[in-house]
C-alpha cells in the first residue's frame, strides 16, 4: 500500500512521531514516503496515495503554518482519499486537556477548511533546552499546571507509543483487510 506522511515540527517531537509511523509502515511492508511540510521544493504525489498521514505540533494553540497551507492548499485532493491527522500537543498528555488539544484541531479545521477523515490527539514533549527562561516558565505553570516536572530534565517524552501503534494500526486496517481480501478472491477465483 503506497502511504504518504507529511509533518511539520518545531521542536522535533513531531518529526520523531512521523518516522515511527514511517519505520512502522515500512516494516510491514508499505510503500511510505516521508515529507516535511517546511520543505517547498518537494513534490508531494497524493493522486497515486491509498493512505495519507498528517502530523503537526501545536505551538500557542495553531499548527505550524507551513501544514495549515498545505491542508487548505490541497484540501479536495486529500479529502478524496483517507486522512489520518495526528496533532501533537502537551495538552493531549493529561485528561482534562483533551478538549482544549481537540479545539486546537477544530480551530485548524475551520481555517483550512480541510476535515481528515481520521484524526488523533497525540502528546508531545518538553524540551527545555531550547526554552528560554520564559517559556519555561509558561511551559512549568500553564501547560503543565504544577504537574511533576523537572525543569532541569532537558527533554521529557509524553507520547503513549503504543497507544500511537494502535491508533496507525486502527487506521491502516481497513486496507489491510481489503488486501488480504483480495488476495483470497484472487487465489480462490
Amino acid at each position: 500500500m503506497k502511504v504518504v506522511i507529511l509533518f511539520a515540527s518545531l521542536e522535533g517531537q513531531t518529526r520523531k512521531i512521523a518516522h515511527f509511523a514511517q519505520d512502522m509502515l515500512r516494516n510491514v511492508g508499505h510503500d511510505v514516503a516521508l515529507f516535511d511540510a517546511a520543505d517547498k521544493t518537494v513534490s508531494i504525489d497524493l493522486e497515486n496515495a491509498e493512505r495519507i498521514i498528517l502530523a503537526g505540533s501545536v505551538h500557542e494553540r495553531r499548527h505550524p503554518m507551513a501544514l495549515e497551507v498545505f491542508l487548505a492548499a490541497h484540501r479536495h485532493a486529500l479529502e478524496a482519499h483517507p486522512t489520518l491527522l495526528i496533532s501533537v500537543s502537551l495538552s493531549a498528555a493529561f485528561p482534562e486537556g483533551l478538549e482544549e488539544a481537540e479545539d486546537y484541531l477544530v480551530e485548524m479545521m475551520m481555517r483550512t477548511r480541510f476535515t481528515p477523515s481520521h484524526r488523533a490527539l497525540v502528546a508531545g514533549a518538553v524540551r527545555t533546552r531550547k526554552y528560554d527562561y520564559f517559556a519555561q516558565q509558561v511551559v512549568r505553570h500553564v501547560v503543565l499546571r504544577g504537574r511533576d516536572y523537572d525543569p532541569n530534565e532537558e527533554e521529557h517524552e509524553f507520547t503513549d507509543w503504543a497507544r500511537l501503534e494502535a491508533t496507525l494500526w486502527d487506521f491502516m486496517s481497513p486496507g489491510l483487510i481489503h488486501s488480504r481480501a483480495s488476495v483470497s478472491a484472487s487465489v480462490s477465483g
